[in-house]
Order: C-alpha cells, then sequence, then structure tokens
C-alpha cells in the first residue's frame, strides 16, 4: 500500500463520505477508489471554502476535508484557509507537493512554509513511514484544543512510494476536554448573581460543543439576557423570551441596549476579538470570559475572570454552582426581564416595520429579509449572509430557531463565500433547505459554483440583490472615479446566468413575486435542483445600531 492509498483509509476509517477537490491530486483517484466522493469545484477557494461549511454545521463531530493541487492550486486556496483561520474552523486541507528535490528551489510553493500564518498547524510527508503519524496529528489537533485548519502536505515522490508494512500504524486520536477550576467557578457564579444588569455574550464556541441546551437552561434559571455574536447566532432560539438577538456591526436594540448598559458580562465560547464585524464592548464592567484558548483570555480586553475549556462543561459547572447558591428554582427574574426585552423590543420593530414590509419597487432589502424570514420553515433550514450590506442587513433581523439554522461569519470577510459556504452546510444536512443572501459583487467572486451545485446535485438557492453596484461603498467614497469611470458599477442577467449553469434562475421585480420565487425555490430544491433568485433590488444603505 502507497502513502496516498493509506491517506485515503485514514480518511475513509475517520468517516469522510465526501470530499471538495480541484483541479488535480493524486489522492482524488485513491479517495474515489475507497468510496469517498470527490466534489470537483471551480476553484480552489471554493473547493476550501465548502469544506469549512461542512465543519462550521458538525460541531467537531465531522470534518471537511478538501485536496487541492500543488503549487497554484495550494496557491489559491489561501483566501479559503484565512477565512477559516479566522473564525476558527477545524478543516483538513490536502495540497498535493512538490517532488523532495524542488522543494528548496525557488520559486516553487510549498505551503508546509508558506501557510504557517494562517493555520493551526501544517506539516508535510517527507519519508512514506511517517504517513500514520502525520495524519494521527493532524486529526489530534482538529479534534482538540482550539479549532482551526489543518494542512497535511503530500510531498509527490513520497506519497507514491510503499509505506512499511510496520508503519501502517494509525489510531483515531480521542478528544480530550478540560474545564475551569471550580474556584473560577465559584467567582464566576457569584459575580453574576451579585449583578444589577448581567448579560450572556454566547459565541461559536456554544454551537461548537453543543452546549445550546446548556445556555437556556442558563439564562432561564438566573433571569439573565442572552447575546449571540455573529458566529453564535442561533446559540439560543431568537423567539426565547430572554433572547436579545445576534449582531453583527450592526444589531438589534434589545441588544445594543443591554450590552450598554450591562454591569457583568459573561462570555462563553467567545474569543473577543475586536474586529469592525461584531459588537464592541462598552464601557466599564466586570468580565467574565470563557474559551478553549487561553490566549484569547486578556487578548484585547481586561478579563476579572478567565474560565478556560470547553463551553458545555464549563456550563455545566456553572449550573450546578448557581443551584447550589440559589436553589434549585433559580432566582425568579427572568418573567420580568423577558417583560423588559420586549418592551424594547417592540419599540424597535415600529422603527424597522415600515421599511420590513415596504412595497417599494425596486425591492427594499429589508423587505427581502422579510419575505425570507416569513417563508421559510426556519427550523429545518440554513441562512447565512455574504460581506457587506447583506451581512449588516440580515443579521438582526432574521429569525435563527435550531442550532445552525443561521450561520454567522466573518472576521475577516471574504465576498462570494456563501455560495460554497452553502455548498458544503448542504453537504453535511442534506435535508435542510440551505439558503444564501448575497449582492451582485459577491456573485462575482464565486458565481460558477452555482454549476458545482447543480451538476453535483447538491441543490442550494441563492437570493441576490441586483442592485448594480456595492452599497456598502457609499458615493463619498472616490466620486471622480465612479462619476468618470463607473468604479463599483456592475450589471448582469444573473437568472440567465444561473440557466446556463444548469440550475434554476427565477426573476424578481415586483415585490407580490419575492415570496411565491422563494416556495418555488424550496420546491424545486427538494427536487433536487439548484435555484438562483436575481432580485432587482434598491441600494438601501440603513443599518440598525450600526
Amino acid at each position: 500500500m502507497n502513502g496516498l492509498e493509506y491517506v485515503a483509509r485514514i480518511l475513509k476509517q475517520e468517516g469522510v463520505e465526501s470530499m471538495p477537490c480541484f483541479p488535480s491530486n493524486p489522492l482524488i483517484e485513491e479517495a474515489a477508489k475507497v468510496g469517498i466522493r470527490p466534489i470537483a469545484f471551480r476553484h480552489e477557494r471554493g473547493a476550501v471554502m465548502a469544506a469549512d461549511g461542512f465543519s462550521r454545521t458538525s460541531n467537531r463531530k465531522q470534518f471537511g476535508v478538501v485536496a487541492v493541487q500543488s503549487q497554484a492550486g495550494a496557491e489559491n486556496s489561501m483566501g479559503g484557509l484565512s477565512q477559516a483561520y479566522a473564525d476558527g474552523i477545524p478543516i483538513l486541507v490536502l495540497p498535493g507537493g512538490l517532488r523532495l528535490s524542488q522543494i528548496a528551489v525557488r520559486p516553487n510553493f510549498s505551503a508546509s512554509v508558506n501557510y504557517r500564518g494562517i493555520v493551526k498547524s501544517v506539516e508535510a510527508i517527507y519519508a512514506p513511514d511517517q504517513v500514520g503519524n502525520v495524519m494521527r496529528r493532524a486529526f489530534h489537533a482538529l479534534r482538540n484544543g482550539p479549532p482551526g485548519p489543518v494542512v497535511v502536505e503530500l510531498t509527490g515522490d513520497v506519497c507514491g512510494q510503499d509505506v512499511p508494512e510496520d508503519a501502517l500504524n494509525y489510531h483515531s486520536p480521542r478528544t480530550s476536554l478540560h474545564q475551569p477550576s471550580s474556584g473560577d467557578i465559584k467567582d464566576a457564579v457569584k459575580a453574576l448573581l451579585a449583578a444589577s444588569n448581567p448579560v450572556i455574550w454566547a459565541g461559536r464556541g456554544v454551537l461548537f460543543s453543543d452546549a445550546t441546551d446548556e445556555l437556556r437552561t442558563l439564562a432561564e434559571l438566573t433571569g439573565i439576557p442572552v447575546f449571540c455574536t455573529m458566529p453564535g447566532k442561533s446559540a439560543l432560539d431568537e423567539r426565547h423570551p430572554l433572547a436579545l438577538g445576534a449582531g453583527s456591526g450592526s444589531t438589534t436594540q434589545p441588544a445594543f441596549e443591554w450590552l450598554k448598559n450591562s454591569d457583568v458580562l459573561l462570555a462563553l465560547g467567545a474569543s473577543l476579538t475586536r474586529t469592525f464585524y461584531a459588537q464592541p464592548i462598552r464601557g466599564e464592567k466586570t468580565l467574565i470570559q470563557n474559551s478553549i484558548e487561553s490566549g484569547d483570555i486578556n487578548k484585547e480586553e481586561n478579563v476579572d475572570i478567565g474560565l478556560i475549556g470547553d463551553t458545555k462543561l464549563t456550563l455545566e459547572a456553572i449550573i450546578d454552582e448557581v443551584k447550589a447558591q440559589v436553589g434549585e428554582g433559580g432566582t425568579g427574574d427572568a418573567k420580568a426581564v423577558a417583560a423588559e426585552i420586549a418592551a424594547v423590543r417592540e419599540t424597535w420593530m415600529k422603527e424597522w416595520t415600515p421599511l420590513l414590509t415596504s412595497d417599494k419597487e425596486p425591492l427594499n432589502t429589508y423587505r427581502v429579509i422579510h419575505e425570507i424570514n416569513e417563508t421559510l420553515d426556519q427550523d429545518n433550514s440554513i441562512v447565512t449572509h455574504d460581506a457587506g450590506a447583506p451581512r449588516d442587513s440580515i443579521v438582526p433581523f432574521y429569525t435563527a430557531t435550531t442550532p445552525h439554522s443561521y450561520i454567522g461569519w466573518g472576521k475577516t470577510t471574504h465576498l462570494g463565500f456563501g455560495i460554497p459556504l452553502m455548498i458544503g452546510a448542504k453537504m453535511a444536512h442534506p435535508d435542510r433547505f440551505c439558503l444564501n443572501l448575497m449582492g451582485d459583487g459577491a456573485f462575482g467572486m464565486s458565481g460558477l459554483d452555482i454549476e458545482t451545485s447543480s451538476r453535483c446535485g447538491i441543490p442550494i438557492t441563492t437570493v441576490l440583490l441586483n442592485n448594480g453596484g456595492m452599497s456598502t461603498y457609499p458615493p463619498g467614497n472616490f466620486p471622480t472615479a465612479r462619476e468618470q469611470f463607473d468604479v463599483s458599477h456592475m450589471q448582469g442577467d444573473y437568472a440567465m446566468i444561473a440557466e446556463g449553469m444548469g440550475a434554476v434562475g427565477l426573476r424578481v421585480k415586483k415585490v407580490g413575486e419575492m415570496r411565491p420565487a422563494l416556495e418555488e425555490a424550496q420546491r424545486l430544491n427538494a427536487d433536487g435542483k439548484t435555484v438562483l433568485i436575481d432580485v432587482l433590488s434598491d441600494m438601501e444603505g440603513k443599518r440598525s445600531r450600526f
């Protein structure tokens, strides 16, 4: 058995069923031989991003795996890797490699040398007897510690050689979890119970550790309202009376008010990275932070109590300590807090309902979002934004219900991520309706993977806001370039483009056409057909609490 055959067998042992890829890597054939389905994308970045989408919705139980070509293929993958690294997504990337004799020759590209700043770990296989050990370290890194992309470079002339019998030694590594000390848990609970206006800040780690039930239990036990970060959106059902909503750079009015006025903030499964695409921590407050990564504690904020460890184990310990301090019935504050949240939300929605229900044509962005919200079965759908205006418009207003019913992303925000992300999510959850909302600018970055979705029978729906420009770049930005040279203006019949790639293109010009198009998309997706809804829309610039 040669090294490539052994890698394929290891992937099969680990339960890998499909592998995004492009364009050529000898592992593709070996994976197919053992029953792993290669899914060929139109660009390496898209293949990596699809693996990302698979992992984002799998809670470290399964992992997206992607194979790309050496040299140019590995170079083209860097955008997708950067996105996964920024958001802490565990994917396994298997680029082809140079021959040993070529590695040190300029300008040859070595992934193991050049990827180090954008991955959790990377190593190359330099001898056939290393395959089992390298792959074991890779899957250990995927399952343990802070999540992130893991890379194994398949050195060209090494991986085709036979693996010695005594080196066929792969054993699947287990996940090892740890939790904060009991003293830190006691201090955190004491601070929470003494607070006059505490808030729970729920990050991506709540989802990754399967801790959504525990999050709801803690909120109800203490009456503490919950704000979800953009990556954490869907960690708490947003219909829950203690849900403040979620935020990117924009957020809901309840979230804005409680975050601003809180005196104690409990951040769970959150890095608290300061970014333009997240809410800031406003004002002086006692800050309690839980993260699996010790380096997140005191990284950019002054943290009073650090809770380093798995978020589910941390929440279980906090719940036990709350019950020990106040009894099984909790504090009894939930109803009063819920009433306050409802009152603020009602005032906020009075401001926004005219936009959400506007009959203006071309369609207002918020009317599109409203129709998505009203038409979809949220419990059985997965929805995401794309970068820019679609993100900051939809995050506060789309109602996330079940875990991963919404995928929030973006510490670095790559235009066009929504299409391959949804393909990966559909691969992981073929029973869910998968929809991404994007602009015409984003379509230019990944639109050809509509063909991948159609050809491979992985049906998704793309709702495209066709407004002829990029609404996050207002006219005040480079006015001369805009007026004289049409910079940032774009055009296209995207429904026609989708039809040319084997998908179904639907055009929406009237408000009354939006809901029927969404209903038709759900029917067509269920029949295995990919859909693009091309919506003639305006350049709405308003954002909620931006």
